[in-house]
């Protein structure tokens, strides 16, 4: 008799017997050792709650946690590029911040505050197929 395999076992998987059940093997790869940051953690938990079946697709799949990593840098990256052009663009400068301190404060926090906003609804929030790193 010919045993038809599991989507899951025809990408590598494998399973282990406990008992009358048979559980997947899952292990976490060794890209483990870097730590996901805030944007990644983020990301994680809208999938799990908003696109689970992505979700698990990519957990399955194995490339969970690459894809957390590269939201995260993504957003780092991205994060820094807006706080620049918009500090710029706004004339908060290094003269304002030897002038004026608290200003110069109030002004980058509301510039930081603006460009997470951005990024999230860009990158971490963005559903299957409107970011690039679905």
């Amino acid at each position: 008799m010919k045993t038809v395999e599991s989507f899951y076992e025809q990408n590598g998987g494998t399973y282990t017997q406990v008992g009358d059940v048979l559980l997947p093997k899952l292990t976490v790869g060794e890209d483990g050792q870097q730590p996901i940051g805030k944007y990644g953690r983020m990301r994680m938990c809208y999938l799990k709650e908003h696109r689970p079946a992505l979700y698990s697709n990519l957990f399955l799949s194995g490339t969970l946690f690459q894809h957390l990593v590269e939201i995260d840098e993504a957003c780092e990256e991205r994060l820094a590029l807006l706080i620049r052009q918009m500090a710029e663009r706004e004339g908060v400068t290094e003269q304002l911040k030897a002038a004026d301190q608290m200003e110069w404060v109030r002004r980058m926090n509301s510039i930081r505050s603006r460009a997470e906003e951005i990024v999230l609804h860009e990158l971490v929030y963005a559903g299957e197929g409107e970011d690039a790193n679905s």
